[in-house]
């Protein structure tokens, strides 16, 4: 059958990663919600319901004959089971919260799960990201072997620790004994880096000489990471490359922090934070006492920039002088605390397709669509 993956009305409440993507299109754990689904349910195609700028790339399919599934909540496979067995006309509802319906839904089907596990807002990304990567690790590696650890590296648990094929790990301490670590194809994990799970590598992904990092933590493909790294979830594409600590955030795609760029993920009162909400355009109180930076893609900082406790940036910022910049830095910011401005269109474009031009990929005209889209509603 079909799938159709819904925003489930989620789209500010998620922002600035659902600025460029839909919901079920976040990586959450080693996979994207998406990805989860089908690897576990194997549609023959997929399509979103989702904005509608958003809709040319992200393209909506007939769902006369499709299962929709709520794009915010990830799969295990008991929730696969009772999704799978949905007739024509009926819907799910596990826990009171809507997860899937079988076309225009007449009849509603309620179960109770202990572990139901969603997001609906950003934090709850790093927050339950260690489950996420559990739940992925587990659907991943069945059935499938691991490369050796190798003489040269320190592991604690080594059964919950895979390595897929073309991945190299040489002289580097891996401890899986609070959670799984998992290394994708290609991946690279370089000498003297130190690791605590629960972890995830993404495919062609780098973890630079010495670097720290504590789980749960994933690094999407191709991102390259070093320094110290803490509860964090980086998409694809972006990179961490140099000393500089970053903790309890989430980074979007062809992101890029300078050197010794630096996050604080906790107030000097240990006090709970207020966040940039896009659904009131202001600081809303929240109930968490953790939180770094969540970046929106295609954003930049410059060397020694500081960010502050649960600094919020927007897509296609570039953030460099000296000074804390603000904890909400807009789309196309261009500058810090001292100076800013509105980042030119046609300059960010180009920023984008050169960074992107480093992985052999290009600014599709559909993407240039998206961003001006976006930039149209920058301040």
């Amino acid at each position: 059958m079909d799938l159709i993956f819904h925003d489930n009305n989620l789209h500010l409440s998620l922002a600035p990663l659902t600025l460029t993507r839909p919901v079920s299109e976040i990586r959450f754990g080693i996979l994207t919600i998406s990805e989860s689904w089908i690897k576990l349910l194997k549609p023959a195609s997929t399509g979103f319901v989702t904005e509608v700028y958003l809709s040319e790339k992200f393209k909506k399919l007939s769902d006369k004959k499709a299962l929709i599934i709520a794009g915010n909540i990830k799969p295990d496979k008991e929730l696969v089971k009772w999704v799978a067995t949905l007739k024509p006309g009926e819907k799910l509802e596990v826990n009171n919260r809507w997860v899937a319906s079988n076309g225009v839904a007449k009849k509603t089907i309620k179960k109770e799960k202990a572990n139901l596990l969603f997001i609906e807002n950003v934090w709850d990304i790093f927050q339950k990201n260690g489950e996420a990567i559990v739940l992925d690790f587990d659907l991943i590696t069945a059935k499938k072997k691991s490369q050796s650890i190798g003489k040269t590296n320190q592991s604690l648990k080594p059964s919950r620790i895979f390595i897929e094929k073309g991945a190299k790990v040489n002289f580097a301490i891996l401890n899986a004994s609070e959670g799984p670590i998992y290394i994708g194809k290609d991946a690279e994990i370089m000498e003297g880096a130190i690791i605590r799970g629960p972890f995830a590598l993404g495919e062609h992904a780098v973890v630079k000489m010495a670097a720290k990092i504590y789980g749960p933590t994933t690094i999407g493909p191709y991102c390259k990471v070093g320094g110290e790294i803490s509860n964090s979830v980086f998409q694809a594409y972006s990179n961490k490359g140099h000393d500089g600590f970053l903790g309890n955030s989430v980074i979007g795609e062809w992101c890029n922090f300078g050197a010794d760029t630096n996050s604080s993920n906790l107030m000097n009162t240990y006090g709970k934070l207020k966040i940039h909400s896009y659904h009131t355009k202001k600081s809303e109180q929240t109930e968490i006492t953790f939180c770094g930076v969540i970046m929106g893609d295609h954003s930049k900082t410059g060397i020694n920039t500081m960010l502050n406790t649960a600094t919020v940036v927007g897509v296609s910022a570039n953030i460099f002088g000296a000074g804390f910049p603000a904890k909400y830095v807009p789309s196309f910011t261009w500058g810090g605390t001292e100076s800013s401005s509105k980042f030119k269109f046609d300059k960010a474009c180009e920023v984008a397709q050169n960074m992107m031009s480093r992985r052999n990929l290009s600014l599709s005209a559909t993407d240039k669509k998206i961003l001006s889209h976006l930039h149209g509603l920058a301040q």
